[in-house]
């Protein structure tokens, strides 16, 4: 295989690679800085919770479009011991929530030159899919639109919290026949990633009169809710499983 052979493309936040006609892999990133349990962080958390979250956001875009995660990459900068491994071992456990083995699929490295006063972590998430059952470009005027868990960020998030999406919410959702886009939420808030999901498809929203109190432009932090995107009644029953705040939003239209 050659670097002509290869064709790489951008999906929303996604890189996708197609190796050949039938497999692709799917790339997302996400990181984290000024957050943990460092002098100089801004928002204190233990080094576990910020591992858990950062992770948990690339894996739910990797899952989202159904790939499954095969590689999963952490670079931290701070030192090995003690911060490192505490982020370490939020990722791994993070990892094996969805079955996957961390030493074989966790990969990473640390700052070991210069002392660090502030935490910082980025994180790599690379998936193997079908590229025909990959959940793109399947959405059509009058399909509906839901979310999925509370947009919360900094302070409000902690790891209990029955408000917020997780990785299992993202497996109830592609389990669910009828749902054919999902996207997580993250900093830029519930509406810029709502009206991003209807432009690719050339269509607007038709917001439901009467929503529920929503601040649709605050950030979701670590992708604390999911929009869905589909069949009506297919969202209307993941909301009844899924064991989180549920809204439809609307419709999309041409």
């Amino acid at each position: 295989m050659t670097p002509t052979t290869l064709s790489p493309r951008r999906y929303r936040d996604l890189t996708i690679l197609d190796l050949d006609a039938q497999r692709s892999l799917v790339i997302a990133c996400d990181s984290a800085g000024a957050i943990g349990p460092k002098e100089a962080d801004v928002v204190r958390v233990p080094g576990y919770v910020l591992g858990r979250f950062t992770a948990r956001v690339a894996l739910m875009e990797v899952l989202a479009v159904g790939a499954w995660p095969v590689c999963i990459v952490n670079t931290l900068s701070v030192e090995p011991e003690p911060t490192g491994a505490a982020i370490r071992e939020g990722v791994a456990d993070e990892v094996r929530s969805l079955g996957i083995d961390p030493e074989k699929a966790l990969t990473g490295s640390s700052e070991k030159n210069v002392p660090t006063i502030q935490s910082g972590i980025g994180i790599t998430v690379i998936g193997l899919a079908v590229t025909a059952e990959l959940l793109i470009g399947r959405l059509a005027a009058g399909d509906a639109l839901a979310l999925f868990g509370r947009p919360k960020v900094g302070t409000e998030v902690f790891l209990d919290d029955p408000e917020i999406a997780d990785l299992q919410t993202v497996r109830l959702l592609l389990d669910q026949p009828g749902i054919r886009e999902i996207v997580p939420v993250g900093s830029r808030g519930i509406l810029a990633e709502a009206l991003d999901l209807a432009a690719l498809y050339r269509l607007q929203i038709n917001w439901r009169p009467g929503l529920p109190e929503l601040d649709l432009h605050k950030s979701a932090g670590p992708a604390t809710c999911i929009l869905a995107a589909g069949e009506r009644a297919a969202l209307e029953a993941a909301g009844l499983r899924a064991g989180k705040p549920f809204c439809l939003l609307g419709t999309l239209e041409n």
